[in-house]
């Protein structure tokens, strides 16, 4: 059974990279492009993991995180936040609210796929 992963970035190139990173993996990945089309996104797709951009319109990455932890249901749901160096003032924040790894961009595919395989553990995609 395929790993459910969804990543929330406004960057359409984040996204790809994310994608193609997982993709030699036993994984589906789903993506939004911020906090509130997230949130719909995760109902949709049950998602076992999410990887969520701290800085993005509409709805940021520490507001969408705000509402996860608010919700019992929700809570427990392993979360690796995407920052930047400009992100300082929040990263206090979100390390309280609980999250589950960091990654900085700009990252590397490696570096993605070892914050997600030290949260769930991640199987090599059977060849077809």
């Amino acid at each position: 059974m395929p790993v459910t992963i969804l990543v929330i970035d406004d960057s359409k190139a984040v996204r790809l990279i994310a994608k193609n990173a997982l993709a030699p993996f036993d994984c589906v990945v789903h993506e939004a492009t911020n906090g509130f089309t997230g949130l719909f996104a995760l109902e949709r797709t049950q998602a076992k993991l999410l990887v969520i951009d701290v800085s993005m319109p509409t709805m940021d990455g520490l507001e969408m995180l705000t509402m996860l932890k608010s919700h019992p249901e929700l809570s427990k749901l392993p979360v690796i936040m995407l920052t930047s160096t400009t992100d300082h003032k929040v990263l206090p924040k979100i390390t309280a609210l609980g999250i589950n790894g960091q990654v900085k961009k700009p990252f590397t595919p490696e570096s993605l796929v070892s914050a997600i395989q030290a949260v769930i553990p991640l199987k090599a995609a059977k060849s077809a």
